[in-house]
């Protein structure tokens, strides 16, 4: 009868450290991939959300136009679309003295919730200081409202600039500007739009 004798089966520490090596760095790639899809999905909905913040900034203001030209249309007169654009940029009818106006001089924030059934154009203000205040999400909708019940504080911040357009006397350029940091990085999105009289 022959009998083995087994000696030299078992690992060695070096062994053993070696597989758990191999074993940590296979599943630190899946842990890194899986942060790194958390962080651009979440980076995708932020802006998502700021290019929807910015495009209302631009549709607010084409809004204003708009009314200012059915307001004008119906008072009548001779030359309506002229009166309208006029209203517009002086801000000297239905539009709020410190709206379109000051926003040709100086940087302006908007917060449509502050004029919600209240039948006021005051919802674009020029920003005090020198930064904008930021957003605050309360009911589904943006504002810069913080003593709402129930509004939590955001880290977006939206500007709207009024600028002339150089070579015409009556374009005018929006440029609508959401800014918020993620991860300690900043991120913007602008959109600009240009906004001309009714013909």
């Amino acid at each position: 009868m022959i009998m083995k004798t087994f000696t030299n089966c078992g690992f060695t520490l070096v062994e053993t450290m070696v597989a758990i090596a191999i074993l940590t760095l296979a599943i630190s790639g899946a842990f890194f991939t899986a942060n790194s899809s958390m962080v651009a999905a979440q980076t995708a909905r932020d802006q998502l959300t700021a290019s929807y913040l910015a495009q209302e900034g631009i549709e607010y203001l084409r809004m204003m136009r708009d009314d200012e030209y059915l307001s004008a249309y119906h008072n009548g007169g001779l030359d309506v679309s002229t009166t309208a654009w006029d209203n517009f940029l002086n801000a000297d009818t239905s539009i709020d003295v410190t709206t379109i106006s000051k926003c040709r001089t100086k940087t302006c924030t908007l917060d449509p919730a502050k004029d919600m059934g209240t039948g006021l154009n005051s919802s674009l203000q020029p920003c005090s200081g020198s930064s904008c205040g930021p957003l605050y999400l309360s009911n589904n909708i943006y504002t810069q409202q913080s003593g709402v019940t129930g509004s939590v504080l955001t880290t977006y911040y939206r500007t709207i600039q009024v600028l002339d357009v150089p070579l015409t006397d009556n374009d005018k350029k929006v440029v609508s500007t959401v800014s918020w940091l993620h991860h300690n990085l900043p991120y913007s999105v602008t959109v600009i739009d240009h906004l001309t009289p009714w013909k």
